[in-house]
């Protein structure tokens, strides 16, 4: 069942892999000619889950400390997956356990593709969408 929905899924994931790393490599040189270590892209890759958010991040951390602007800016540009979460609403119905990592999990590119992708009717939903 999850090599089916695997084998499913896979076409739909090779653009979007293809565009995550295009976009960490211009992160990662982004960040070292702002002046910034190997460690620093690593370290903010793992800990925040916006792309976009990432980018600004590297301006807010050239700037003074001003940690209610940081917080105010993350929340508007994180905000959308809001609107993301709550279309998904019933696609992700009845998912189980799967239910809360493809809830936290979702960006942009995960949204474009649960949103509009043609499952097959043999293919597990839970898996095909995880």
């Amino acid at each position: 069942m999850k090599m089916k929905a695997l084998k499913a899924a896979f076409p739909y994931t090779v653009p979007i892999f293809a565009g995550f790393w295009f976009l960490a490599l211009a992160y990662g040189i982004y960040m070292n000619v702002s002046g910034f270590s190997f460690w620093y892209p690593l370290l903010m890759s793992i800990t925040i889950f916006g792309g976009s958010l990432e980018f600004v991040a590297v301006s807010m951390l050239l700037a003074p400390f001003a940690p209610v602007q940081t917080f105010v800016m993350a929340q508007m540009v994180q905000a959308r997956h809001l609107f993301y979460g709550i279309s998904m609403l019933d696609q992700y119905r009845n998912m189980g356990w799967k239910k809360i990592y493809l809830i936290f999990a979702m960006c942009d590119e995960t949204f474009s593709i649960n949103y509009t992708a043609e499952i097959p009717e043999d293919v597990d939903k839970g898996w095909f969408y995880f």
